[in-house]
């Protein structure tokens, strides 16, 4: 999917060095719920932190929150890591660590927080920082609210509001997908100091206690002023919007970053709001069997969501690095084993540091399920990864062999003339980028993308995969399933080995996780 225009003109101003002269880098945590020492990286501007829940994802926040001194406008008091982290009776917290590394201006630094007894070591020398969190409290309907029961009633009148002007209310409707007459935030005779969203369409005004919960979620969002430079997180940042609303505000959120230079990590569950940000602004975080927490940057939405899905009915997962790979894979296994097929299931995983990741997860026995990773041909040999057939991307794999047969068969599985079918993909080979060939010969075939590759993939299969190369992709993957079902002691002992192929590639180096202006307006 297409990055929008708000997120490629961040990532334009980001990658140019121009501007973030307030930079939080990177953080470690030890001895916080689990965390033993993971890194996590600040790698653009917008964070997407994913995982299942109870892994670590607000953690992160708050870690990221305590590394600052700030006050919030509504805190009589600067605030403190022990508010992000209390002790209670059920929650001792000894020989926690928070390391981090930050940029002001020119100068670098690497500071430490920590708590190695009962209190908490390093507050004062936290540098300043403008910083917004909104948490959940935020983004509860209004009559869930404490104290906002006794509200509810004709009783009491309002005294006071402050309206969004109106390049906050476009904002607003824009995001919400509909127009808006009025948004403000309301104070009533009956408590001088909790506030009523109210908001009025078509000229009918209703308040929290009417609105839908989306509405109140953004009407919370969007009545805070950003001052510049400012650390803002937002846990949960998909609650009760609808896909096309989450697309809308990480485009909102994307352009207000640019602009004011903010810093914004936000924890989601959405594939939504993943496909509106690119690889690097996306992390993973993934608990193993043995309980250790893992940070993979780079994940497509469909691993993400894999992740975190608890249905599972196939006994093997199939690890590739995109949906042409996918279709690739499956083929493969189709023409030369469909009973190995039927048992496994194929996940793509987005940047190639995933799959080393993951490969490395297959080396330490730490994937919950059999897994087998695969890189594409030209991506080199990994520890715990194998390749797809061929030295090259998967399209010159399959396009250079049909050619060489002539283009033999593929007008019948596509259903095409055989001199269009043939005249469509001699021209998409002549294009510089292999990235375009499939969707370029299918234009010109009048059919879509996946359909032509599926074919290109399943004539391939059939008709030029060496022999040699499908008994290693499949013998690999009936390995791991013997392992995963205990069917020898030597299996059990150790993981898999990778089946190995003659390459003059270098094999690349695993990317693994482990490692005060005047204010404006953000909205």
């Amino acid at each position: 999917m297409l990055l929008s225009k708000e997120v490629r003109r961040l990532a334009g101003k980001w990658q140019a060095q121009t501007g973030w002269p307030k930079r939080l880098e990177w953080i470690e945590i030890a001895g916080l719920r689990g965390w033993t020492g993971q890194r996590f990286q600040l790698n653009f501007p917008i964070m997407a932190v994913v995982g299942e829940n109870g892994v670590g994802k607000s953690t992160v926040l708050q870690a990221a929150a305590a590394v600052y001194r700030f006050r919030e406008p509504d805190r009589a008091r600067e605030r403190f890591p022990s508010d992000f982290f209390p002790e209670t009776f059920w929650d001792q917290i000894r020989d926690a660590e928070i390391r981090y590394a930050m940029k002001e201006g020119d100068d670098s630094s690497r500071l430490t927080i920590r708590k190695p007894g009962g209190r908490w070591r390093g507050n004062q020398e936290r540098p300043s920082r403008h910083v917004e969190y909104f948490d959940l409290r935020r983004i509860q309907p209004v009559p869930a609210r404490v104290g906002y029961a006794r509200l509810a009633t004709p009783r009491w009148k309002e005294v006071s509001s402050n309206p969004f002007e109106e390049a906050r209310l476009e904002r607003f409707s824009g995001i919400m997908g509909r127009p808006y007459d009025l948004a403000k935030m309301a104070l009533t005779d009956g408590d001088s100091k909790r506030v009523v969203p109210v908001i009025s369409q078509q000229g009918a005004a209703y308040s929290g206690f009417h609105q839908g919960a989306g509405e109140t979620v953004m009407a919370e969002l969007l009545q805070r002023d950003i001052p510049k430079y400012s650390l803002v997180l937002i846990d949960e940042v998909e609650s009760s919007l609808h896909p096309r609303a989450q697309r809308r505000l990480i485009r909102y959120l994307a352009e207000r970053c640019r602009e004011s230079e903010l810093q914004i990590i936000l924890s989601t569950h959405s594939p939504y709001v993943l496909e509106e940000l690119p690889l690097e602004a996306r992390a993973c975080i993934m608990q193993s069997a043995t309980g250790r927490r893992e940070v993979m940057y780079g994940v497509s939405p469909e691993f993400a969501m894999t992740a975190m899905d608890d249905v599972q009915h196939a006994e093997c997962d199939l690890y590739v690095e995109d949906e042409r790979a996918a279709i690739m894979l499956t083929e493969i296994l189709v023409a030369v084993h469909p009973q190995l097929r039927a048992r496994c299931r194929t996940i793509p995983y987005g940047a190639a540091s995933v799959g080393h990741a993951l490969g490395q997860m297959v080396v330490g026995s730490k994937h919950p399920r059999p897994s087998c990773v695969f890189l594409d041909g030209d991506k080199g040999e990994a520890p715990g990864c194998l390749n797809l057939p061929g030295v090259d991307p998967p399209e010159q794999v399959v396009f250079e062999a049909l050619k060489s047969h002539g283009w033999s068969g593929l007008n019948t599985r596509t259903g095409r003339d055989y001199a269009q079918v043939a005249d469509a993909c001699n021209r998409a080979m002549t294009l510089a980028d292999h990235h375009v060939w499939v969707p370029d010969a299918a234009t010109h075939l009048f059919m879509s993308g996946d359909n032509l590759w599926q074919a290109m993939c399943a004539e391939w299969a059939t008709t030029s995969l060496p022999e040699d190369e499908a008994q290693r992709v499949t013998q690999a993957i009936e390995d791991v399933l013997l392992e995963g079902a205990g069917g020898s002691d030597a299996a059990q002992q150790a993981p898999p080995a990778v089946v190995p192929r003659p390459r003059t590639a270098a094999a690349p180096t695993p990317e693994i996780a482990s490692a005060a202006s005047e204010p404006q307006q953000l909205w």
